[in-house]
């Protein structure tokens, strides 16, 4: 008897002492062993830091314009030089950032929200609900998004829409675009999820259908949306440059990176004053590889078909 109760201890010993393991857990440690995926999420929490706080450590950061001081090379004092107006380049950039940064994030939050609703339904209740929302993702992903956004930030010229609020139509913009090709990735996987046995129980048990939805069916998805907005980000970051550049998007004096570079768009410029494209387009590069970066990272860690 005394072996017996002594091997039972011991059984539950192992038991306290065996590590849990969770998919989340299971998952940190997948990505911290992918150094390329920690750095690029190293640079990006980077970015953010000096974005959101350099501006306010700055004396350049009212803007003041400063004639005599325009055009000057990268010095001590100017660390990248002054743009036409005098006004410091490297302020300008952060500040910029702040921008670009915020409409990558919301735009893509907008479209992940929208895009995991709409597919939820669309594949939970098929039918007519199916037919509708699919043919309309469907009719937007006929148009390829570049000129869809061109033509609407022309209407926002044509109608003299304010500066001050020209930074959140851009964010409802992007995300119209970027919608319909999430919706259908969780359409597809919700027709998988809902046949599953514990979908089967749920029914049985008479759960409402809010509640099969947003309970069971989508918590299921996190990993996948997760993935798909860190992804996004970058996509919707160089949206909003490319509109800001072609005078779009975000108007000056509101600086973004993409009418940054715009503001140097002559061969003048182009050629004897580097420092005002430069910067911004680095920025931009850096910045979604880094975010590209730590997605493939995020989906290498997520897949449950590269788990061993």
């Amino acid at each position: 008897m005394s072996s017996i109760g002594g091997g039972v201890a011991e059984i539950k010993k192992a038991k306290r002492e065996a590590p849990r393991s969770s998919l989340w857990r299971q998952s940190f440690h997948r990505i911290l062993r992918n150094k390329l995926a920690v750095f690029g999420f190293g640079y990006i929490v980077f970015m953010f830091i000096i974005c959101f706080i350099g501006p306010m450590l700055s004396p350049y950061a009212s803007g003041k314009i400063n004639m005599a001081a325009s055009y000057k090379a990268p010095a001590l004092n100017h660390w990248l030089g002054t743009d036409l107006l005098g006004r410091d380049v490297l302020t300008r950039l952060l500040q910029a950032g702040r921008i670009s940064l915020t409409v990558g994030i919301a735009s893509m939050a907008l479209s992940v929200f929208i895009g995991s609703i709409l597919g939820a339904i669309a594949g939970y209740y098929r039918g007519i609900v199916d037919q509708m929302i699919m043919r309309v993702a469907d009719l937007l992903l006929t148009v390829p998004s570049l000129p869809i956004l061109f033509i609407m930030g022309a209407l926002l010229s044509d109608w003299k829409v304010p500066t001050s609020y020209r930074m959140y139509i851009v964010m409802l913009m992007l995300s119209f675009v970027g919608w319909p090709g999430l919706a259908r990735l969780v359409r597809g996987q919700i027709l998988s999820l809902r046949e599953r046995e514990f979908m089967l129980a749920a029914t049985v048990l008479g759960l409402r259908d809010r509640r099969k939805l947003f309970h069971h069916l989508l918590p299921n998805l996190v990993p996948l949306l997760i993935v798909v907005a860190t992804l996004n980000i970058g996509g919707a970051i160089l949206s909003e440059s490319v509109l800001s550049f072609f005078g779009l998007g975000v108007m000056p004096p509101t600086a973004t990176w993409g009418n940054m570079i715009d503001s140097a768009n002559n061969l003048i410029d182009f050629e004897k004053h580097p420092w005002l494209w430069i910067p911004p387009g680095v920025a931009i590069f850096t910045t979604v590889i880094s975010i590209n970066i730590f997605g493939d990272g995020l989906r290498d860690a997520l897949d449950p078909k590269l788990k061993k």
